[in-house]
């Protein structure tokens, strides 16, 4: 059974710093690109970030320069971190762990391109 599991979620100030983490079991994820989303109530999932298994980065403009998408592949360990930096109260979400076989780029900032999701963990940034 696939299973993505977040962590790392919290409270911070405007300005702070916060660093997710996904740990992804229940078969080999590294051919697989791992990204992450987010969701604000009445809003649509956002992409916000991914990595290709060559390593290939991709970023929402909101959240360039900011995040850090990273990922280890060593054996029996899936886990891919999300380091958010100089956090604004617009970041706040429902940031979800992502998993999918599809190396398309272009189509990484649609929902439907993924495959595989987490139950999601909750970072609030306060002004």
């Amino acid at each position: 059974q696939v299973q993505l599991v977040e962590s790392g979620g919290g409270l911070v100030q405007d300005g702070g710093s916060l660093r997710l983490s996904c740990a992804a079991s229940g078969r080999t994820f590294g051919s697989y690109a791992m990204g992450w989303s987010r969701q604000t109530p009445g809003k649509e999932r956002e992409f916000v970030a991914a990595m290709a298994w060559r390593g290939d980065t991709v970023y929402a403009d909101s959240v360039k320069g900011r995040f850090t998408i990273s990922r280890d592949n060593a054996k029996n360990t899936n886990t891919v971190q999300l380091q958010m930096n100089s956090l604004k109260p617009e970041d706040t979400a429902v940031y979800y762990c992502a998993a999918t076989y599809s190396q398309n780029y272009g189509f990484w900032s649609r929902s439907s391109s993924w495959t595989y999701w987490g139950q999601g963990t909750q970072v609030t940034v306060s002004s």
